[in-house]
């Protein structure tokens, strides 16, 4: 796994929205595309990440949703979003994902004003990426 970087794992490219679209709207892209999240974007640079999880968490509060009338993706994005470059270790990435106890990285380069994400890596790329090798236990 020592020989392996981000770029050989991740899935190139990104599904992104507004932080101006509505939930409804960032729910269907999940659903059309087979994807369990989605990548905020302003002005072509990384502003957020919304995730399955985070549209179900807010189902909970659907009894309430009248008195948040117009709720958009920057409402419920997770911000700032936990990124890594694609020339990143992946034992690197692995030690990220473990420490924050999430299941996805946005790969974003850097861009004047912020970063232009390129892709994602997620646990289950890792996972197929390894197939029989060991996983490292952390540094």
């Amino acid at each position: 796994m020592s020989d392996l970087c981000v770029r050989d794992c991740m899935h190139e490219g990104v599904i992104s929205c507004s932080p101006e679209a509505g939930l409804e709207e960032v729910a269907s892209v999940m659903r059309e595309r087979g994807i369990s999240a989605v990548v905020v974007m302003q002005d072509g640079l990384l502003a957020g990440l919304i995730s399955k999880t985070d549209l179900v968490n807010a189902s909970f509060i659907e009894p309430y949703m009248r008195y948040w009338r117009g709720m958009v993706a920057r409402h419920l994005m997770t911000a700032p979003v936990v990124s890594i470059r694609p020339e990143a270790p992946l034992v690197e990435a692995l030690t990220l994902l473990r420490a924050r106890r999430i299941h996805r990285l946005v790969v974003a380069e850097p861009a004047a004003g912020g970063e232009r994400p390129v892709g994602i890596l997620s646990v289950t790329d890792i996972a197929e990426a390894l197939g029989d090798r060991p996983v490292p236990s952390e540094p």
